[in-house]
């Protein structure tokens, strides 16, 4: 059965835990408290139902508050959603997990998660300062604690109930794949940057072969200018097909098999962000040809990105 080209309906099937995670998904890194409860009504309303949150981001418990008001203004189940929520760096000591996790579950007012992820696949020294640093300003890393010793600890969290899937973010295939090998559970869910720019086709590859979703964050290259937005050929196809450089973008990383997480902020944007529909096979062809290599989050190689403020 072909896959629908209408993206606002497509979901994808996790390898475990009997989830079906929605395409087209809204991430909530926001650091504005009132911005964030609006935004993720706008996002309900406009007709996401695939939520992308973090410890990190420092603002679960509005987001649950925007959740619940949406839910019942909409009247939709709490089973009619997908929420993920991510593990920070400074709790990657085994014992530390399983509080960090219920910590997000309290915060987002809700019972159970969809999907739990390592933020990044760098430890950093335990306790309750996200940003921990020396007398440099350097990052203190805690080396006491390997990324499979979390993982196992996060496997662990499968069995209780209230996580149904579990995966990692910000991790590169050189430190996925002997993870994979040796995880008892297998990865659900990557969660990287990716867009023309950086495509991430070995990656995606690696991912397809073994039935791990591809969540692709940064679509629109974090809205940094110049970037995947003014690419020529991404704006000669949105004249070309009658859409903004945006749904181009956005429908090139559903089409290519990945699921896609977008922020829009007010209504109208969320609207358009989610009206997504494939493209025609010569303007896919096109964006794939695109030469330009730029990654825009640095998060990969020290575990504290620019972009998670």
């Amino acid at each position: 059965m072909e896959a629908p080209a209408d993206f606002r309906t497509r979901t994808m099937t996790l390898n475990h835990g009997g989830g079906r995670m929605p395409a087209v998904g809204f991430g909530t890194l926001i650091a504005d408290s009132a911005t964030t409860q609006s935004a993720t009504r706008y996002a309900i309303e406009a007709g996401y139902r695939h939520f992308d949150c973090a410890e990190r981001y420092r603002n679960e418990r509005e987001v649950g508050e925007a959740l619940k008001a949406g839910l019942a203004a909409g009247g939709i189940a709490r089973e009619q959603i997908f929420v993920t929520s991510k593990l920070w760096n400074t709790n990657h000591r085994p014992q530390r997990v399983e509080p960090a996790f219920a910590a997000s579950l309290e915060r987002l007012g809700l019972d159970y998660l969809d999907l739990y992820l390592m933020h990044t696949p760098f430890a950093f020294q335990a306790g309750d300062e996200q940003d921990p640093r020396d007398e440099n300003g350097d990052v203190i890393y805690d080396k006491g604690v390997s990324l499979l010793d979390t993982w196992q600890a996060m496997e662990s969290l499968v069995g209780l109930g209230k996580c149904r899937a579990i995966g990692l973010s910000d991790i590169t295939l050189k430190d996925l794949a002997p993870l994979y090998e040796s995880a008892r559970i297998k990865p659900a869910v990557i969660e990287v940057e990716a867009h023309p720019y950086l495509p991430e086709t070995e990656l995606l590859e690696f991912c397809s072969e073994r039935n791990i979703v591809f969540l692709a964050f940064a679509p629109l290259g974090h809205g940094i200018r110049p970037g995947p937005l003014e690419e020529p050929v991404i704006m000669q196809i949105a004249e070309q097909v009658g859409k903004t450089p945006a749904q181009v973008l956005l429908a090139w990383a559903v089409q290519r098999g990945t699921a896609v997480l977008t922020t829009p902020k007010t209504a109208a944007r969320a609207r358009e962000n989610f009206n997504l529909s494939a493209l025609p096979a010569d303007a896919f062809d096109a964006i794939n040809r695109i030469e330009t290599r730029q990654r825009f989050n640095e998060v990969v190689k020290t575990g504290s990105g620019s972009f998670l403020s």
